[in-house]
């Protein structure tokens, strides 16, 4: 429910109107704007009905919030969100920012070649997986908390703000020790135990959208998160899988303009999930810059022929630098930059 306040109303009435709807159970938020104020009440329909806000003198409107997912909804928060990660990295500014590195962290020698000519090309966030969630229990499934520490170090070392995924909650304080943002995975997309885990961590999430999930699901994953009371969250079209057997997923481009009508958090796209193909990571890449996300997501190796995941999908360094370059008058014709 969105409550707008008459002009001229005081603190004094706003906070009794706050004081009336968090004694009922609800969730109370305090929206304050140049001209007047904004209030919202999050919870029980039944509750919300309960209320009679609309009785009040101090209240001009009273509005239900429509879609399921309130306070990720434009709805309720009409302008974007912008999710700070670092120097050079605010994620949904007018900066496209571009995520690289290595699928799996597997030395330092391999980490820190990868950061560096990734960094040397234009991005400006480090990605790394520690713990690989894999279909085969026989697959790597990386270096655990050793890889943590390798990719805390390698980010630092080039001055690189870095992102991992967590896999299970008894790893989240570890993981929160030593990445600037936290990845929520595919699979791990409706884990909601996690959800709220990351939502009470003093870290940005980074939210996949699993591979059989409606883009009304991914929201109602973010909503978990923010419920928690973190509101620095940034989706991820990464691909769903369809009946399509030519790439690894389907990539759902028409999911970001979708996203961006709906939600105000931020989106990137990951070309190399989405296709699996390293030969198509650079054109979907494009057509993801074109179509208006935020950033990308992608896997670079400093040499992919021996990579121990994803190595088919991931590019080379030099391929990274021409995508680097192909982009940039994409996103500039977006209005942004580089």
């Amino acid at each position: 429910m969105i409550i707008v306040l008459k002009p001229g109303t005081s603190k004094e009435d706003c906070d009794r109107i706050l004081d009336q709807i968090a004694a009922t159970g609800l969730k109370p938020l305090y929206l304050p704007g140049t001209e007047r104020t904004v209030l919202g009440a999050i919870g029980d329909e039944r509750v919300l009905a309960g209320l009679h806000l609309e009785g009040n003198p101090h209240v001009e409107t009273v509005t239900p919030i429509l879609s399921p997912y309130k306070l990720v909804s434009r709805e309720l928060h009409p302008h974007d969100t912008v999710v700070p990660l670092g120097p050079g990295a605010r994620i949904g500014s007018d900066r496209f920012v571009v995520v690289a590195g290595p699928c799996a962290v597997e030395s330092r020698e391999q980490l820190d070649a990868t950061a560096e000519r990734v960094k040397e090309a234009g991005a400006s966030v480090l990605r790394g997986g520690a713990f690989k969630p894999r279909t085969s229990p026989y697959s790597f499934q990386g270096l655990g908390r050793d890889g943590l520490a390798l990719l805390s170090e390698v980010g630092r070392r080039r001055g690189l703000p870095v992102v991992t995924e967590v896999v299970d909650v008894s790893d989240l304080d570890a993981v929160v020790e030593h990445a600037d943002m936290i990845q929520v995975g595919a699979r791990n997309m409706q884990n909601f135990r996690l959800l709220q885990a990351v939502g009470q961590c003093p870290r940005p999430v980074l939210l996949k959208r699993g591979p059989a999930a409606t883009v009304t699901d991914l929201l109602m994953a973010a909503e978990y998160v923010v419920a928690e009371g973190n509101p620095n969250v940034v989706l991820c079209e990464r691909g769903i899988r369809t009946f399509e057997t030519a790439t690894r997923n389907t990539l759902d481009l028409s999911a970001v303009p979708f996203v961006k009508q709906r939600s105000h958090l931020p989106i990137l796209v990951d070309p190399s999930h989405g296709t699996g193909i390293r030969d198509l990571v650079t054109p979907m890449a494009l057509a993801a810059a074109a179509c208006g996300a935020d950033g990308l997501i992608v896997e670079v190796h400093e040499n992919p022929e021996v990579a121990l995941s994803d190595g088919k999908q991931s590019l080379f360094p030099e391929q990274f630098a021409a995508l680097m370059a192909a982009l940039r008058p994409f996103v500039e014709a977006g209005g942004r930059h580089l």
